[in-house]
């Protein structure tokens, strides 16, 4: 075994694959800027993740070759980032580079002065030079060399481009603007624009899947009856769950499609991904009834139960892309191998499935279900037999540190699928990971840790959970926590959401409107990032804002909906310009705009009256409401329950809109007239 570095005492599993490095890598910290500042060497700061498997092979090329290494050790000061854990460092880094370049990606490669600031940078560099890309031997002499000759003009560019990261932050649109659902009409406009009606999604390659822009035409199908909206989804969900971007043997999507119809991933898959697209895959089947969109939500679902879910409740984050050194080798299969498996079935599931003997990657194939929907069902043993082959396979690695903010993404995953279909293990699986996250997660002050990693030496269900919290993390988990409050009615889970929000408000508010994605006490950085678009994630301020609205609902405190309400005055110039930018911050849009209803049910939560009357509130696609349920009592955790009570000894449905209150209903015809008339 080699001598560790630096690496070898973090928990992440991305540090740690190079911890053995001969590279003197430097986690994040004072101690590696403390030291080029005593040495006046520039910083040499390498950005990436554990499943990134351009990662890995620049790894292999360069940060594990022993000559490469020692120019590094000799003439920078080496800092390695796993972005997952420190999506400050990455987003401000990642802008420099998109500044000074027009490109980004991972890995990301950033020089830095002695105090931070960004000077060159750039993403994957190869071992020799080649597709215009320069050796990255030569890229570290030219730049050692540039930074001893021309130290005054480095620093001044790098001043000028940490000026440009800051601007980006702050809005120059008015805020006395109001609200406008001409915005929605403008992005759906746009969208349509882009939309490939060929192979569903939107351009070309490479393509991914938005669901956040596919969540927001749904909800504008549901507004304005608008069928284009609606065509877009359904076309896009089954080009991709047809596709190579979707294991066909145990469900789950991979990260994104090469080409332009979904054939063939990038075989990475991710926490985020599955989670918002179980999502939408469940808003699409209760919009139109199409079983294949629920089989969809619950294979996704079923994956990440199976693959992704740690002992103790927590969820994973990432499977890699490669296995046994090639990209993808787990995943595709060749006639003969399924000739072994299926013996008389093979020739029907792969003419279903589309194998041929050249196959359609690198002479191998993978699974796209080119059959007729009818088909599909009829080969499920054949699915089960050739996964139960596959499962014999050597495995993707897979990244088993647990980020607050993804597991409040599939939280309300899980969550709202429990409900919608009537799954109790889904509800079980959600009520564990949110006891696991306010357990393992938050602190006694009630401030949120961004990562935790299980710990075995320290006992059976012992972890390590450090680095202070996110915006996204508390934004993403308040929308999981109110999602299981709506499906599971107990108290604590909207006590704890209120709670992580005015801790969000206290520490993270900016006062020129939104939020940064740091908190006020945050380690000091060249720059306090406040990214506004969505990314592959939600921003975490469309999320914040998102779960304000739905707060103001279950409260009525007017305080959470004007800070939405100022946010979204000033984004929506962007929304409408750039929708596929700006998919989350649409939906809260849309949620404002759309007068969302506030529904109380009194009654007792296990009395057949109670649970009719629940039942209407819980059928089809309801998109703009939120519901709150208990007893009669005189103090309830909810403010949404509060003053209402029971009537003529029945169970009662309340349904406020718009600062407007309908007389209560026992009956659920009555309160079905309500909610979809009203």
């Amino acid at each position: 075994m080699k001598q560790a570095n630096r690496l070898i005492h973090e928990t992440s599993p991305y540090l740690l694959q190079h911890a053995h490095n001969p590279v003197d890598w430097y986690p994040w910290g004072d101690e590696a800027f403390q030291r080029a500042k005593a040495e006046d060497k520039p910083v040499l700061l390498s950005v990436g993740y554990s499943s990134c498997h351009w990662c890995h092979v620049m790894a292999h090329e360069s940060f594990e070759d022993a000559s490469t290494a020692q120019l590094m050790n000799e003439q920078f000061v080496n800092i390695k980032v796993d972005r997952e854990e420190r999506p400050d460092v990455d987003t401000i880094y990642m802008r420099a580079v998109v500044g000074m370049t027009g490109r980004g990606g991972w890995p990301l490669t950033v020089f830095l002065t002695p105090d931070g600031q960004p000077f060159f940078g750039g993403t994957y560099f190869p071992p020799e030079s080649r597709h215009g890309l320069p050796a990255f031997r030569q890229v570290l002499l030219s730049v050692y060399r540039s930074y001893r000759e021309r130290k005054e003009q480095i620093t001044r560019s790098a001043q000028d481009i940490v000026a440009h990261i800051v601007t980006q932050d702050l809005s120059s649109t008015s805020p006395d603007l109001e609200l406008s659902p001409l915005i929605l009409d403008q992005a759906v406009r746009t969208l349509s624009q882009q939309f490939d009606a060929t192979y569903g999604g939107f351009g070309g390659a490479p393509k991914f899947p938005q669901s956040m822009v596919l969540e927001f035409l749904l909800r504008e199908f549901h507004r304005s009856g608008n069928t284009l909206a609606l065509r877009i989804v359904e076309r896009s969900l089954e080009k991709m769950a047809r596709g190579g971007i979707y294991d066909q043997l145990g469900g789950g999507f991979h990260r994104y499609s090469v080409d332009e119809r979904w054939l063939v991933p990038h075989f990475e898959r991710m926490l985020y991904d599955n989670a918002q697209l179980a999502r939408v895959y469940l808003h699409a089947w209760q919009v139109t009834g199409n079983k294949f969109f629920r089989t969809i939500t619950e294979e996704i679902l079923d994956y990440v139960v199976r693959e992704m879910l740690d002992p103790d409740a927590g969820f994973y984050s990432t499977q890699d892309a490669d296995s046994e050194g090639e990209e993808g080798k787990f995943f595709v299969w060749t006639p003969a191998e399924i000739h072994d498996v299926l013996g008389d079935q093979a020739e029907g599931f792969m003419d279903a499935y589309g194998i041929t003997p050249s196959g359609n990657f690198e002479g191998k194939n993978i699974l796209e279900f080119v059959g007729d929907m009818d088909q599909r069902p009829a080969l499920a043993e054949a699915r089960r037999k050739l996964f139960e082959a596959r499962e014999q396979r050597v495995h993707p690695n897979r990244d088993e540190k647990v980020l607050t903010a993804w597991n409040g993404l599939m939280l309300a995953a899980f969550a709202e699928a429990a409900r919608a279909l009537n799954r109790d293990d889904y509800r079980e699986v959600a009520q564990r990971n949110a006891g696991f996250l306010l357990r393992e997660l938050r602190q006694e002050n009630g401030r949120l840790l961004r990562t935790w990693r299980s710990n075995p030496e320290q006992g059976e269900g012992a972890g390590d959970a450090k680095l202070n919290g996110y915006l996204e993390d508390h934004s993403y988990l308040i929308d999981g926590l109110l999602q299981l409050y709506q499906t599971t009615f107990e108290p604590r889970w909207f006590v704890a959401a209120q709670e992580l929000a005015e801790t969000m408000i206290a520490h993270y508010q900016s006062p020129e409107g939104g939020f940064f994605d740091t908190s006020d006490d945050h380690e000091a950085l060249i720059a306090r990032p406040r990214d506004l678009q969505d990314n592959a994630i939600p921003s975490g301020n469309a999320m914040a804002i998102t779960v304000l609205l739905k707060l103001g609902g279950f409260t009525n405190d007017l305080r959470y909906v004007d800070i939405a309400h100022q946010a979204l005055v000033q984004t929506q110039p962007l929304m409408a310009q750039y929708p596929l930018a700006f998919g989350q911050w649409l939906q809260a849009l849309i949620f404002a705009l759309s007068h969302p209803r506030e529904i109380a049910i009194v009654g007792d939560p296990e009395a057949a009256n109670t649970q009719a009357l629940l039942s209407v509130v819980r059928s089809g696609y309801r998109p703009f409401q939120v519901v709150a349920l208990g007893a009669p009592d005189p103090d309830p955790a909810v403010p949404l329950l509060r003053n209402r009570g029971l009537v003529d000894g029945q169970a009662a449905a309340y349904v406020c809109r718009g600062f407007a209150c309908q007389a209560p209903v026992m009956e659920p015809d009555g309160l079905r007239a309500q909610v979809e008339s009203w």
